[in-house]
């Protein structure tokens, strides 16, 4: 059976793995726009996180606790980022003569 330690370390080492693959989703709609993700995946996805940092809270689990923290504030990001680069007007590029 592992430690408490161990365990701990495993729910971190878990949430860190899952709370950063969602960055280069963001750097993709920096790049490139949201338009390939909907708001109702998003909403559903960060109700989730909200979900899940609230057993951690209600468990006093401190890595549940961070990794849905973060989960939750990149989540909120993407949805920002998302309808700000819907409000923009598309960038021209200029033709070559």
């Amino acid at each position: 059976m592992l430690a408490p330690q161990s365990i701990e370390v495993l729910g971190a080492v878990a949430g860190f793995c899952t709370t950063f693959a969602f960055v280069p989703q963001l750097i993709k709609i920096q790049k490139q726009g949201g338009r390939d993700l909907s708001y109702g995946m998003l909403f559903f996805y960060l109700t989730g996180g909200l979900l899940w940092l609230a057993y951690g809270v209600f468990l006093h689990a401190p890595s549940v606790i961070l990794a849905n923290s973060a989960t939750s504030f990149l989540i909120v990001l993407a949805i920002i980022l998302k309808a700000w680069k819907e409000r923009r007007p598309p960038a021209t590029n200029p033709v070559a003569e």
